[in-house]
């Protein structure tokens, strides 16, 4: 474990990535490997991952943004970019600048963008998104409604090279009848559009569907990359959640914060805003200097979570502020200013898990780790 400079601090095993991948690459074949790394790479460092994979062979990245692409070409990183969100017109002198793949929101979009690319003697690269059932971005291509004209139609806009094409799953993390049944038809559309562009003579590309639940619930299916966030990771979006395979991954972020005081209580004295933990008894309080502003939901208050302390689990009582918790270690010796408070992961022979506080805050491991405040300095364990 190691001790920062700061009063709160994360540690990132990005070592650990290498293990990460060798398991997602047992479940998917030949299939290569895009590391997301879009928010910060979910608030692990994007930079330090990106580099981390690039080592270990990942050639191709995938963002939300023309900012954290942009972000990892000054930091060096060389390898292909997928844009996977919205790019203004503003910034679209970018892409070819810096060799920045963007993928196509939509048909008319695609038109915007060679319009742009024609009028600056230039060719984009791109991916084609189709929308077989996520209903977000892309060409609608799903049972009730097929443009496969205008998918047909991007391929052959002048100035813009399809050098891909992808779609997305909604529910491939629901191993609910109805839930495959929806996404095993997402399956059969893609491959019909491949199909139906093959009939055309046109060459769709390198081929991409499986996020992080396709992965782990629909493995090998033959496609030419995947797209894990959580996965390298180490984690999923719920331990609980039931899923095909078992692949033993190693999650690579800790949470650690210090404690700024410790005080004794009498019975009838509340802790923190609301006063919603009342002592019924002598107690020793550890504050804690960590809060919602460095990404410990709020929701957490009350609930009965559970901190570390000298290796021993320890209630977070009342409710967490902006920067500070409270903690209950009556029942444990010698704690004192300084000491190290674990927030997730393992002290001792105990362990906490991103997973208790998305589940105890109502939301997926994605929200909770993206939610860590840049404030919180990410750390390389060694």
């Amino acid at each position: 474990m190691l001790k920062s400079y700061s009063r709160a601090w994360c540690e990132i095993d990005y070592k650990a990535i290498n293990h990460n991948l060798d398991e997602i690459q047992k479940l998917v074949g030949k299939t290569k490997i895009m590391g997301i790394v879009k928010a910060n790479a979910y608030g692990h460092g994007d930079v330090a991952c990106a580099r981390q994979m690039a080592k270990w062979g990942v050639d191709f990245f995938g963002v939300s943004s023309i900012d954290e692409a942009l972000n990892l070409r000054e930091n060096g990183i060389d390898q292909d970019i997928l844009i996977l969100g919205y790019t203004p017109v503003e910034h679209f002198h970018y892409l070819y600048e810096k060799n920045i793949v963007q993928s196509l929101v939509s048909f008319e979009y695609a038109q915007k963008l060679n319009a742009f690319a024609k009028e600056n003697d230039a060719m984009i690269r791109c991916h084609c998104k189709v929308d077989t059932g996520m209903c977000r971005t892309g060409i609608i291509y799903q049972d009730q409604d097929k443009h496969m004209d205008q998918i047909i139609a991007e391929y052959r806009l002048s100035n813009l090279s399809v050098e891909g094409i992808f779609s997305h799953f909604p529910v491939s993390d629901d191993l609910g009848v109805d839930s495959r049944t929806f996404t095993e038809n997402q399956i059969r559309l893609f491959k019909e559009v491949i199909d139906n562009l093959k009939k055309e003579g046109i060459d769709c590309g390198i081929k991409h569907i499986q996020n992080s639940y396709g992965i782990l619930n629909y493995m090998d299916l033959g496609m030419d990359y995947c797209r894990p966030g959580l996965l390298y990771m180490g984690v999923t979006s719920d331990d609980q959640i039931p899923i095909l395979s078992n692949p033993d991954f190693i999650p690579i972020m800790s949470i650690y914060a210090n404690v700024s005081l410790v005080k004794w209580i009498q019975e009838g004295q509340s802790v923190s805003y609301g006063r919603n933990f009342i002592a019924t008894k002598p107690t020793k309080v550890a504050t804690v200097s960590i809060g919602y502003a460095d990404g410990i939901p709020r929701l957490l208050s009350n609930q009965g979570f559970e901190v570390l302390i000298h290796g021993k689990h320890c209630k977070v009582i009342g409710n967490i502020c902006m920067d500070q918790c409270m903690v209950d270690v009556t029942d444990v010796e010698n704690v004192k200013e300084g000491d190290i408070c674990c927030f997730v992961g393992q002290m001792g022979q105990e362990r906490v898990t991103i997973d208790t506080i998305s589940r105890l805050a109502k939301t997926i491991n994605n929200e909770t780790m993206s939610a860590i405040a840049a404030r919180v300095p990410r750390l390389e364990k060694r």
